[in-house]
């Protein structure tokens, strides 16, 4: 079951749901983690121009699976055609309740906090703002898409802006000194003790870059898909790529590898820096802002899978019904927003992060597998379409690095891995029990 209801976008709308699925709550946040877990400047700038390269080839993998297969679903669709039922299930199920509501629920906390620091109220309020943020949203795209594009439209223009100040700042004002002058980060030995720490440290990186494949999701909703989605997933991740290192680059001028690792607000610590509080109160405005737009996008594009899944029988019949009014999966829009709003409770925002990345990278590269399948059984691209380029040995690079990743997520918190896992396992039975009520009796 395919059926659009969005409306029709272009190479710059494309380009524009690239670059707002990525950009959320990690460039505002994770450099702070990254600082404490590799503890150099150049370890640092290294980490996230390393995840910067996995990102791009990331985009050209997912840019010739959409240019092969333009259809809404994205990697549940690649995995059901090349692997099977159970993958693009599992898929799913891991999407729901792990990755795209993990994701929610971890940029919703941001967003709340630095409400709250906007408007003067305390932690004790930032899991129940966060909670009314996700619902919130989870009303406005019951009520359609158009309601739901164009919340996605404006706060894409204001995250844009926002990360833009930070650059600007870093690369041309000249600030104070640093907060803490004294800070020092704790770099880690040389040998295997720095390997295992870039692993952990790629985990925020690759959370930050993270939300290329979203486009793919809606596929089926661009002009000309074969053309456009592709150069849309590699464009917005090149100029996010660029924009991030720009980023660390002014957190590391403004406050030192040492009061970066120390900050916990590394955006806002280095807007003072250089603007002082009023510098301070706008790229609050706009982390708010950025934040609020990814959780729409986010919330907007994922139902998308839920549906696909419950149209082939694996979830129940009324994730694929659509509002008659509205034309939206209302069943599963509301059960992304009631299961998000629990996970806001479960834990903290780096918690939470590792949750996320630990599943999404395992499906990460189960996803870029699927592009060896569709190779063996199709040959290479036709002369002139898109293709990932220096394949295979680009596509070894990326399940490297996922497994490296899944493993980085494992070291820095093995209980949530653990937990990630069990999910996992339990999505088997419930595949094999939808299965059983699927077949003709």
């Amino acid at each position: 079951m395919s059926v659009t209801y969005a409306r029709r976008l272009g190479l710059f709308s494309g380009t524009m749901s690239v670059i707002g699925g990525i950009i959320g709550s990690g460039i505002f946040l994770n450099p702070a983690i990254v600082a404490q877990r590799v503890g150099t400047p150049t370890a640092t700038l290294g980490v996230w121009i390393g995840g910067g390269v996995v990102a791009l080839i990331g985009a050209f993998i997912f840019g010739e699976l959409g240019q092969r297969r333009p259809r809404v679903g994205g990697g549940y669709a690649y995995l059901r055609e090349a692997f099977g039922a159970l993958p693009a299930f599992l898929y799913a199920w891991a999407l729901l309740l792990v990755i795209a509501t993990g994701a929610i629920a971890a940029v919703a906390v941001t967003f709340s906090s630095y409400l709250g620091a906007l408007l003067g109220f305390g932690p004790s309020l930032h899991k129940p703002v966060a909670t009314a943020a996700i619902l919130l949203l989870t009303l406005v795209n019951c009520l359609g898409v158009r309601p739901g594009a164009t919340t996605q439209n404006v706060f894409t223009v204001l995250k844009l802006a926002a990360i833009g100040m930070v650059v600007l700042a870093g690369l041309f004002l000249t600030g104070g000194g640093p907060p803490c002058p004294d800070c020092v980060a704790q770099a880690p030995a040389s040998g295997w003790p720095m390997f295992g720490a870039v692993a952990a440290a790629l985990v925020p990186v690759l959370f930050a870059y993270g939300g290329w494949q979203q486009t793919n999701f809606i596929a089926g909703e661009l002009i000309e898909p074969e053309r456009n989605l592709p150069r849309a997933l590699v464009l917005g991740v090149v100029v996010v790529v660029l924009v991030y290192v720009l980023a660390n680059i002014a957190y590391l001028r403004a406050l030192g590898v040492g009061g970066l690792a120390q900050s916990d607000a590394p955006a806002a610590d280095t807007m003072a820096v250089f603007a002082g509080p009023v510098g301070r109160t706008l790229i609050t405005v706009g982390i708010v802002c950025s934040t609020f737009g990814f959780l729409n996008l986010v919330i907007l594009v994922s139902p998308r899978v839920y549906q696909a899944m419950a149209a082939d029988g694996l979830f129940f019949a009324s994730f694929a019904e659509l509002h008659p009014r509205y034309r939206t999966p209302i069943a599963a829009i509301v059960f992304q927003g009631v299961w998000a709003s629990l996970l806001v409770f479960s834990g903290r925002y780096g918690a939470l992060l590792d949750y996320v990345t630990f599943a999404d990278w395992i499906f990460f590269g189960l996803t870029a597998v699927t592009l060896v399948t569709f190779r063996r059984r199709e040959g290479a691209p036709r002369p002139g379409a898109f293709r990932l380029p220096g394949y295979p040995w680009t596509l070894v690079v990326f399940l490297a690095a996922a497994a490296y990743v899944v493993a980085g997520s494992i070291q820095s918190n093995p209980g949530n891995a653990l937990r990630g896992t069990a999910l996992l396992a339990l999505g088997v039975p419930v595949f094999l029990y939808w299965r059983r009520l699927a077949r003709p009796a």
